[in-house]
């Protein structure tokens, strides 16, 4: 009897370590994509990703996430919304791992849907704007290396607007409104929280999409992917990894935090980096 307790309570213990290492232990996935119109002055140019935080910490001052920015010495931090969770709000933890990104990088930053569900998005915006952070509203700028540029935008997730892609707000109205017909033939990087829409993204021409929102599938089954995903249901098609839609590359972020499901199954947080190659072809 005290035997088969012994085994149990080992069985126990191991469950609880493989539970808590699936939410807390950082990976860091990098990924090497080649574009035909990438400037040459932008080969290797390094965008790390980071999404879906949802008011989640890694060690004090964020320093676990901190630690893989600063070893990774990106161009640029793209943070692909979701910076809050609107059901356990904490702004500081987010907050946080702005003011320390911004050391390292220029970051740029669009909404997910619980920026929006908090209600208390006009104060986190004024915050982030405040620690140095680009906030990418239906609008873009040009990032210049050398006379040469590329061209970086951002659209609201659809829940600021009606919390639906219907009514005055549309995911079409912010893409026609950003890829000007003028900026053609130049490299447009496009941030945007919800992947399912990439069929919109490649049609508005964007070149490399970063995207989050499907937590990975919040439970990944070996050799199949994500069980489950936000506006994507069951055995989601988008939640990890590159995908292509015509000539647009989509990244999409398996994300740092949790929401409404409080625990991951083969899928730890993930920050990502990409690397764009020029392909001389």
């Amino acid at each position: 009897m005290k035997r088969r307790i012994g085994i149990i309570i080992l069985i126990l213990i191991g469950v609880a370590i493989f539970l808590y290492t699936q939410n807390n232990w950082i990976t860091k996935s990098s990924y090497r994509i080649e574009f035909s119109k990438l400037p040459e002055k932008f080969d290797g140019f390094k965008v790390i990703q980071l999404s879906d935080l949802h008011s989640k910490t890694f060690g004090e001052n964020q320093k676990r996430i901190v630690r893989v920015l600063d070893k990774s010495n990106p161009d640029i931090i793209a943070i692909t919304g979701d910076l809050v969770d609107s059901n356990h709000y904490d702004e500081e933890a987010g907050m946080e791992l702005v003011r320390q990104a911004v050391k390292i990088a220029p970051v740029y930053f669009v909404t997910g849907n619980h920026e929006w569900w908090s209600g208390r998005y006009d104060s986190l915006e004024k915050r982030l704007k405040e620690a140095g952070t680009i906030v990418l509203r239906g609008k873009s700028q040009k990032i210049e290396i050398e006379e040469q540029n590329i061209l970086i935008a951002g659209i609201d997730d659809p829940a600021g607007m009606q919390g639906s892609y219907g009514g005055p707000y549309s995911v079409e109205n912010e893409l026609k409104n950003i890829a000007s017909p003028a900026e053609e033939d130049t490299f447009k990087i496009l941030l945007s929280h919800r992947p399912e829409r990439i069929r919109d993204y490649a049609g508005y021409g964007f070149d490399i999409v970063f995207s989050g929102h499907a937590h990975g599938g919040q439970f990944r089954i070996p050799f199949i992917g994500g069980l489950v995903a936000p506006d994507q249901g069951f055995f989601p098609r988008y939640t990890s990894g590159v995908y292509k839609e015509s000539r647009t590359s989509m990244v999409v972020s398996r994300g740092l935090g949790n929401s409404i499901i409080p625990q991951r199954i083969f899928n730890r947080p993930e920050i990502v980096e990409v690397i764009l190659k020029k392909n001389s072809k």
